[in-house]
């Protein structure tokens, strides 16, 4: 695994948030609600940056203070965005890929090993939204969690 940023996020209480990517209306709205009260609440949050709404939670969370963990399912980019940089530098962000180098590309199956890394690190975990028979489902089988 490489990490850039703040590694003692590690030890501190830790949800996680997952979605399939296709989602209802409604699920995105409360996922939204869901971030924005997590942001003011100042819960450390893991999430990933893949999908639409993972992308959009994550941009709500990054505009707070709030410890945040970034797992990534291919390996480490080179070039961050400003507000990432931002956080980086506030100790507040750490970013996790567990691929090695030659991963430059999102695929299935490395969406599923970012998803299963994720579940392993939390304390608990939030799920928007599950597709009925799709990977995340399949994941989530046996495992505890709330929905939005």
């Amino acid at each position: 695994m490489d990490y850039l940023g703040n590694k003692e996020l590690l030890n501190l209480h830790k949800t996680g948030f997952l979605s399939s990517r296709k989602c209802p209306a409604s699920v995105v709205l409360k996922s939204y609600e869901w971030a924005k009260a997590q942001r003011q609440q100042g819960n450390c949050i893991v999430c990933g940056n893949h999908s639409t709404i993972e992308k959009d939670v994550f941009e709500i969370l990054l505009k707070g203070s709030q410890p945040l963990i970034l797992v990534l399912a291919r390996h480490m980019k080179s070039r961050w965005d400003e507000n990432i940089t931002t956080a980086l530098n506030q100790n507040r962000l750490l970013i996790i890929s567990p691929f090695p180098e030659n991963v430059k590309r999102i695929t299935r199956e490395t969406a599923y090993c970012r998803n299963l890394e994720i579940i392993k690190m939390c304390d608990c975990l939030t799920v928007g939204y599950v597709s009925p028979g799709g990977q995340l489902a399949k994941l989530l089988e046996k495992k505890n969690f709330s929905y939005l």
